[in-house]
């Protein structure tokens, strides 16, 4: 039990001391990044989607 208490101060210490934790700015900045290019992969991925589908529908067509 004795290792896992120095292994929980440690832990507390390292989080609090040595850890650089970003500022607000930088967290709402990066947050924005994230969410458009979230955005931008989700429309490539319907795009992808939509353009396979009209594809095979239109393969499929040609066969039946």
């Amino acid at each position: 039990m004795s290792k896992f208490s120095v292994y929980l101060q440690e832990t507390k210490d390292e989080l609090l001391t040595k850890v650089s934790w970003p500022t607000w700015s930088e967290l709402q900045s990066s947050a924005i990044i994230v969410m458009v290019a979230s955005l931008i992969i989700a429309l490539v991925v319907f795009v992808m989607d939509f353009s396979f589908n009209n594809g095979m529908e239109a393969i499929y067509h040609l066969f039946s």
